[in-house]
């Protein structure tokens, strides 16, 4: 009969440890659906991003800045 304790014990920690994986998952997915949505929008935000052109290496100040149309 004692035996019969113990496994009734492993099988409810077994199925509350897998009910807690449960859970995490759906959070985990959740998570991962909203930073989905986030990086799109922001996305949509940036997308009328100002192009500046071909881009040439200024060597007085080391950094690239665009071409001066003349």
């Amino acid at each position: 009969m004692p035996q019969l304790v113990v496994l009734a014990a492993i099988g409810a920690g077994l199925y509350a440890g897998y009910k807690a994986l449960a859970r995490a998952g759906a959070r985990m997915a959740e998570d991962l659906k909203r930073s989905e949505q986030e990086l799109r929008a922001r996305a949509a935000a940036n997308a009328g991003a100002k192009d500046l052109g071909t881009l040439e290496y200024d060597p007085m100040s080391g950094v690239y800045k665009p071409v001066q149309k003349m």
